[in-house]
């Protein structure tokens, strides 16, 4: 466990605290940190951190400010992610994507592809999705323990990605695993023994699968499916060419498919059980469950944080920020901004302005698959009320330590029927 476990946050010195220490989220400790950077220094700056100096934007009001900001807060210069890349390693990957971009290519690059999680698409998708969300509940194992997120949360992400891309249904497992190699970074989860090389090696199988899928699809009549419409698309048709920036914006959807979806689901059993009192609500107005999904989403802020670098000086909540300096909004924190949700912490489903979080960021990055995510959530809960009277969490949560990701890796639960 990590030392901070037993740390008294208010005697660090406000200018050492630092928010970025993977084990913070490994231990869910973090909310102090965060608490006291939103009273004291809602925009905060660390001089010195293992990923360098960085402004931490922690309430929801400056968050959004950064954010609906593109001009002056850039994602295409220093990327997404707290994390410098490490140019003199020869493992790294040094991938390119949309959501690392600035208009124009940032907008040319999203809208092939927005296409795909359009409201007229996610029609079609419901029923799929509510068939294959019936088929896992249907065959987990009744009054003994198993893992939620191995079953359920992992497994409902996977089928859903395989459609999204139209990939081998047999080898959907491979999503997942590609998905969780892109956040597995020594710099995002302090891992220093993680293997760069195997690492590597695996993202470029995940490279090599998807250029012949992209082959395939290119050769053929247009589709449905992602990756056809990248490469039927006419600001995108060339992106095979460019073998690193296709590889990240293939990570980037399949990330943006796995982490908010699969986590919240894995969030959102462990929030029922801490806070019983709602799943009681929950059961008794069974109309409730649309409103959930969007306070599960708060609640787990499965994407932790955003970084943009700002392109010019700019006064941010009375800070200076110079050109060149990184500028981390930690969205974990404004969702748990007191000002803008009374009793932060809490899980409250019928919270009235639930769908007022910042989970899935604001302005020309919000998250492309919001509805998606939501839709999928939404659906495995209402079938999950159909079958269970209690999701019962019976042991310890295993949580990932990462910075970026709020991974769940294991929710032990034993499941009673009606």
């Amino acid at each position: 466990m990590s030392e901070a476990l037993n740390v008294d946050v208010d005697n660090i010195p406000l200018d050492q605290l630092d928010v970025s220490e993977p084990g913070l989220y490994r231990d869910d400790c973090w909310q102090p940190y965060f608490a006291r950077l939103r009273r004291e220094a809602p925009v905060h700056y660390l001089a010195d951190s293992p990923n360098g100096a960085f402004w931490s934007v922690t309430t929801h009001d400056l968050i959004k400010q950064v954010d609906t900001n593109h001009e002056v807060f850039s994602s295409e210069i220093g990327g997404i992610a707290i994390p410098d890349p490490r140019e003199d390693d020869e493992n790294q990957v040094a991938i390119e994507n949309f959501i690392s971009m600035d208009p124009p290519k940032h907008t040319q690059q999203r809208m092939t592809v927005a296409p795909s999680v359009a409201p007229t698409n996610l029609k079609q998708f419901e029923p799929l999705i509510r068939e294959r969300a019936a088929d896992i509940l249907d065959n987990l194992p009744i009054g003994e323990p198993f893992n939620w997120v191995q079953e359920v949360s992992v497994e409902l992400t996977a089928r859903m990605l395989a459609t999204l891309f139209d990939f081998p249904y047999a080898d959907r497992s491979k999503l997942i695993f590609w998905s969780d190699l892109t956040t597995a970074v020594p710099e995002l989860t302090g891992d220093d023994e993680i293997d760069m090389e195997t690492r590597k090696a695996h993202l470029m199988e995940c490279a090599g699968t998807f250029m012949q899928l992209w082959h395939d699809r290119a050769a053929a009549e247009p589709k449905f499916d992602l990756i056809s419409m990248l490469a039927h698309g006419e600001d995108t048709k060339d992106m095979i060419n460019d073998p690193m920036l296709f590889l990240g914006n293939v990570l980037l959807l399949i990330v943006g498919g796995n982490d908010t979806t699969r986590n919240s689901i894995s969030g959102g059993v462990i929030a029922l059980n801490k806070f019983p009192e709602q799943f009681a609500k929950l059961k008794e107005n069974p109309n409730l469950v649309a409103n959930m999904v969007a306070e599960m989403v708060r609640w787990q802020t499965p994407v932790i944080h955003m970084r943009r670098t700002a392109s010019q000086d700019f006064i941010l909540g009375g800070q200076k920020i110079k050109a060149g300096e990184k500028v981390i909004m930690w969205y974990l924190s404004g969702n748990r901004d007191e000002s803008i949700f009374p009793d932060a912490d809490k899980l409250i489903i019928d919270r009235p302005n639930a769908r007022s979080h910042v989970a899935f960021g604001f302005g020309i990055h919000r998250c492309m698959g919001n509805r998606l995510a939501e839709l999928q959530l939404r659906i495995l809960w209402e079938e999950i009320l159909k079958r269970f009277k209690n999701v019962e969490l019976v042991g310890e949560v295993t949580r990932l330590p990462n910075n970026f990701i709020r991974g769940i890796a294991e929710v032990p639960v034993i499941l009673h029927p009606k």
